[in-house]
């Protein structure tokens, strides 16, 4: 019997570790107290403990498009923090998201100015 519990807390354990809350396409569109100048997007995916994906701000003004940008970054241990960082052809930065159900917090920590330095994103799929 002890055997089975034990088995039945590693599984849980297991499943929990193995989620990845921030996987999918995150995006400012549908923000209602978010600027709508620009339109930030995040596809990333999340692998054991890392996240890798793309990002890019699209608008109808030309100074704040910056065209396909590099993300990578890890995630805490708990799972509900990573920290990133973007690279694109006009410099890199660094941000730390939190995840929230189905709103992931964004906060730039520094470097260039190619992303907002706090905004909300929901998750689009």
């Amino acid at each position: 019997m002890k055997k089975y519990i034990l088995f039945l807390l590693f599984i849980s354990f297991s499943n929990y570790a193995q989620t990845s809350r921030f996987t999918g396409t995150w995006s400012t569109e549908n923000c209602k107290v978010c600027s709508k100048e620009y339109i930030l997007t995040l596809n990333i995916a999340q692998s054991n403990g890392k996240i890798f994906g793309i990002a890019e701000i699209t608008s109808n003004n030309e100074k704040f498009v910056t065209g396909v940008m590099e993300v990578s970054g890890h995630v805490s241990a708990h799972g509900e923090k990573a920290q990133i960082n973007i690279k694109g052809k006009d410099g890199s930065a660094s941000a730390v998201l939190f995840v929230n159900a189905e709103s992931l917090q964004f906060n730039k920590r520094g470097g260039a100015d190619l992303v907002p330095k706090e905004t909300i994103l929901t998750k689009l799929n």
